[in-house]
């Protein structure tokens, strides 16, 4: 095989790149930005980026370009009509979230559970004043979506001693999940209604936008909390709302929203049992270290004509 150009949209340390040329001491790496892409299309085989960026004019550019991959789990920006119909490959980077989304959720499970929310706003007000809590051992908690993030947020629940619910499209056998709902609405329902903490760790597609409403809220119990990492599009944001300021449900943890930044006027910011992260719950300093490894399996692959690991159904979105 001739020398391959990988034109990447991120930058990277020398040891990320060493791992890429490890793989094959003869590929090009251009490390650049969406700005100034373009002009190394014409000759691009591989395009590294990212699931949100818009990259649609420089597929359009790059008659030799062979493979995308995501170094996010989402690729939303990259299922644009002209990569539908052709045989370019997609991939993305699933499977290396689970550790620090997992660690985000139960950062915000605990601290409702033991009035940390509370206890930050007495502490800003010299206040000393003790303040409910309570445990996650003993109580339910519904994942929604169990891909590689779900799995590892069960694992996580699990060892606390807490019962797990999950739903999912395939039937299979699940370690750490005491009962697997399909994904049917029906299903989703009843699943709700028993659980004290419900996590949405979905892709975002066609079919899961708005997938959450006010219907599955008011199924819920009025003390649940309801926490999503995945895409804020998934919720229906004014129906949250509604949620939260009539008390169907105690309180919710976000890190992703409808639009991003959240707008200064939106109603969530003042709310007392809100959480508000800024779409970091996947962020680590061994995340890009993680991405690129698996890339760079990805690419032996590649190079030899294997399977390639997290090929992305272009009709399903993930």
């Amino acid at each position: 095989m001739a020398a391959l150009n990988l034109v990447v949209l991120n930058q990277l340390a020398d040891r990320q790149k060493e791992v890429i040329t490890a793989v094959d001491p003869n590929v090009n790496i251009i490390v650049t930005d969406e700005k100034s892409a373009l002009e190394h299309m014409p000759s691009c085989h591989v395009l590294v980026t990212w699931g949100w960026s818009e990259t649609r004019h420089l597929y359009q550019a790059a008659p030799h370009l062979e493979w995308i991959h995501a170094l996010s789990a989402g690729v939303e920006k990259l299922l644009f009509p002209e990569i539908q119909a052709a045989d370019t490959i997609l991939t993305n980077s699933k499977g290396i979230h689970g550790i620090p989304v997992s660690e985000h959720v139960l950062a915000m499970m605990l601290a409702f559970s033991r009035g940390l929310t509370i206890s930050l706003r007495q502490q800003a007000c010299g206040q000393w004043k003790r303040m409910p809590t309570g445990e996650l051992h003993g109580h339910t908690i519904a994942i929604v979506g169990l891909g590689s993030i779900g799995r590892e947020i069960a694992k996580k629940a699990k060892a606390l001693g807490m019962t797990v619910l999950a739903s999912k499209q395939e039937a299979t056998t699940e370690l750490f999940v005491d009962t697997l709902y399909p994904s049917d609405d029906d299903s989703l329902l009843e699943m709700l209604s028993h659980a004290d903490y419900i996590v949405i760790a979905l892709p975002l597609t066609e079919e899961t936008e708005n997938k959450i409403s006010l219907a599955h809220f008011t199924a819920m119990k009025r003390s649940a909390y309801f926490f999503n990492i995945a895409r804020g599009a998934i919720v229906n944001e004014i129906d949250l709302i509604t949620a939260l300021s009539t008390n169907l449900i105690q309180g919710a943890g976000l890190d992703v929203f409808a639009h991003e930044p959240l707008p200064e006027d939106s109603p969530l910011w003042s709310m007392p049992n809100v959480i508000i992260t800024p779409h970091v719950a996947a962020l680590s300093p061994a995340y890009l270290d993680r991405a690129i490894k698996l890339f760079a399996d990805n690419l032996t692959r590649f190079i030899q004509g294997r399977n390639m690991l997290n090929i992305v159904d272009k009709v399903k979105g993930y």
